[in-house]
């Protein structure tokens, strides 16, 4: 018998679903906090008292997202096609490899690459470098970090307000703020974390200041959390293998998408 999608609301039973491949959803599980979940919609295609697939769209930002990551990608693929009409005319996309091709004959695909989730496995290295400053990070910061940003990494994605979480840190140099990293997901309730917005002035790179800021974040997290993750482009090789030296995994492949439908 075939089940119709249906709108989700029960945090408890997202979860349990979720929890099956926690690594893969480490957003979306974070995205069950009461901090995310008002910018949150969940579709899902029951299964007896659980679901074979669901999908979440955050409304957080300018331009929405969804998630659509599914080790059942033929099982995802008919979540996507059935809730399409409920999708807005235009939004972002994490899909796992191929589901891209749902959308191909009703909308435009503009594609921003093939990408990684990584995960921490071991512990990550006490080492820090010398002559430099490791803080933490709050929201006195702010016009430090973005000063950061603009200079080192234009196009990163900051939500201000993540400052609260009190898990960034950045490594001064002469009362200069020249790396950072800190959080696009954080919950202690759900004690998972996903890393963002690292970032090393380009003055300073290859110098591992990026390695060791982000080892001392997860060193930070790992008080509070179980699983920490992250994202980053497949061919950022030098960024893979900082994260690899950290302790991190690849343990998933995905691709990024901007997705309009067509008119």
């Amino acid at each position: 018998m075939h089940m119709w999608p249906i709108c989700l609301h029960d945090k408890t039973s997202i979860e349990s679903f979720l929890r099956k491949n926690a690594e893969l959803h480490i957003y979306s599980i974070g995205d069950l906090d009461d901090f995310f979940w008002p910018y949150t919609t969940w579709y899902g295609l029951p299964a007896g008292n659980s679901f074979e697939a669901i999908a979440l769209l955050y409304a957080g930002q300018e331009l929405p997202t969804l998630l659509a990551l599914s080790d059942r990608p033929g099982v995802m693929a008919g979540l996507l096609r059935s809730i399409m009409p409920l999708l807005p005319q235009r939004f972002y996309a994490h899909l796992s490899p191929g589901l891209e091709g749902v959308f191909r004959e009703t909308h435009s695909l503009d594609c921003h690459g093939a990408h990684y989730k990584m995960a921490l496995r071991r512990p990550p290295g006490l080492d820090n470098p010398p002559c430099c400053d490791i803080v933490r990070l709050g929201s006195s910061n702010l016009d430090d970090l973005r000063r950061l940003y603009q200079d080192s990494y234009p196009g990163n994605w900051f939500e201000p307000r993540m400052l609260e979480t009190n898990q960034y840190f950045g490594i001064r140099i002469r009362g200069r703020l020249v790396s950072a990293a800190g959080v696009h997901v954080y919950s202690e309730m759900y004690r998972v974390a996903a890393l963002g917005n690292i970032a090393t002035h380009p003055a300073y790179r290859r110098r591992g200041y990026g390695r060791v800021v982000t080892a001392q974040l997860c060193r930070s997290l790992m008080e509070k959390v179980d699983h920490i993750g992250l994202n980053v482009k497949a061919d950022n090789e030098a960024a893979v293998c900082c994260y690899q030296k950290v302790g991190f995994e690849v343990n998933a492949s995905y691709g990024e998408f901007v997705i309009e439908r067509k008119l």
